[in-house]
């Protein structure tokens, strides 16, 4: 493993995303956890590609009328079966966090990694994604100046709820050793 100088993560799948812009000039700091899955509480469809690629067929399935015209992307996602895919590039801001705050700092997106776990707030994560999220959180803190980790809820309290209740987060801290 390891980021070449563009900012992808090697020996994953890359899916590129649209939705990212170039980072103001400030370091990346926080590494924020969400949870999603599409349709709702399904998994497996690989239609989270489809909507951080702007092409998520709206006919598919109801829910997705919803979220029509939706513009979101994460830097990455971690598949039920651990696998990892990079859709946007760690110097890249990726459109994830929304309206957000973290001690005290607006606009999240400008100074985070975002990624994405495959999952729901109803349903625990598999033991792969928790390998492979340590995997990659080594990786991104021996590569950036992280000085946090937070949830989607932390950062947009009252509007987001992901990670969600299911995810471990004392198992996540002991993996990276941060406690």
């Amino acid at each position: 493993m390891g980021f070449d100088r563009a900012g992808w993560l090697r020996g994953v799948r890359r899916e590129p995303s649209p939705n990212c812009d170039p980072r103001p000039e400030q370091p990346v700091e926080l590494l924020v956890l969400h949870n999603i899955s599409l349709p709702p509480d399904e998994f497996g469809s690989g239609d989270i590609f489809a909507l951080f690629g702007n092409r998520l067929d709206v006919t598919r399935h109801p829910f997705y009328r919803t979220i029509e015209g939706l513009r979101v992307s994460a830097h990455f996602v971690i598949e039920r079966d651990g696998r990892i895919t990079q859709c946007v590039p760690i110097h890249q801001r990726a459109w994830h966090a929304g309206v957000s705050s973290w001690q005290g700092r607006e606009r999240c997106n400008d100074y985070s990694v975002g990624v994405e776990l495959e999952g729901t707030d109803t349903a625990p994560f598999t033991s792969d994604q928790y390998i492979a999220l340590t995997a990659l959180a080594m990786q991104l803190m021996a590569e950036l100046p992280l000085a946090g980790v937070a949830g989607h809820s932390d950062i947009a309290p009252g509007r987001k709820t992901d990670p969600g209740p299911h995810f471990e987060w004392p198992r996540f801290w002991r993996s990276i050793r941060l406690n």
